[in-house]
């Protein structure tokens, strides 16, 4: 059913390459993806590679990014991201997740989002809105992310895992809310454990 609603679901936040997707979803950390988008539009328009980035400095990052929460550790986490991808991945976003997880600031959730937006891999990234949807609708029983992680991989059928996570948080972020679920409009809520 929510497939049927939004067939090629695509990430909100913006971005161009392996690289300018990395930078977003590090920086989308306990931030919304429209204030990331707006600090993006300007950083990616002065560094959208690692080298400019690193040239940019800790100072002048800082300023492109202030706007974004934990913005001066976010930072810090950047440019030693850039640094490592220069030094030991020619400039490139790696591949793996051991890699991808090896850099500053990238957790298994920004590993999954990198492995299955920029390189077509069929992970399932589990944020707040994943892990409230899944629960709720009864799909996973798990209260940390990689307990809900493992349940959805266990559930879903390959064939809906390379858009399975958008239509989670899509659906939770715009129907399943926290506070207030729209469960009136929700296309799920015949099989929904959820009772608002």
């Amino acid at each position: 059913m929510l497939r049927a609603a939004n067939p090629h679901p695509e990430t909100e936040l913006e971005y161009a390459s392996p690289f300018e997707l990395l930078v977003a979803v590090l920086l989308s950390a306990q931030a919304t993806d429209v204030s990331v988008n707006k600090a993006t539009r300007r950083l990616f328009a002065v560094a959208n590679t690692p080298q400019a980035m690193l040239g940019l400095g800790l100072e002048k990052l800082e300023s492109h990014i202030r706007t974004i929460g934990l913005y001066h550790s976010k930072a810090r986490h950047l440019l030693e991201t850039c640094r490592i991808l220069i030094e030991q991945y020619g400039g490139q976003v790696p591949r793996t997740r051991a890699q991808l997880e090896s850099l500053p600031g990238v957790g298994r959730k920004t590993a999954n989002v990198v492995l299955n937006i920029a390189f077509g891999e069929p992970t399932i990234a589990v944020d707040t809105h994943v892990l409230r949807v899944a629960v709720r609708v009864g799909l996973a029983t798990g209260n940390t992310p990689r307990a809900v992680e493992e349940q959805l991989l266990a559930c879903v059928p390959q064939e809906y895992r390379m858009h399975a996570h958008h239509w989670l948080i899509l659906h939770g972020r715009y129907l399943c809310q926290a506070r207030r679920p729209l469960c009136e409009q929700c296309p799920v809520r015949q099989y929904c454990d959820f009772k608002a």
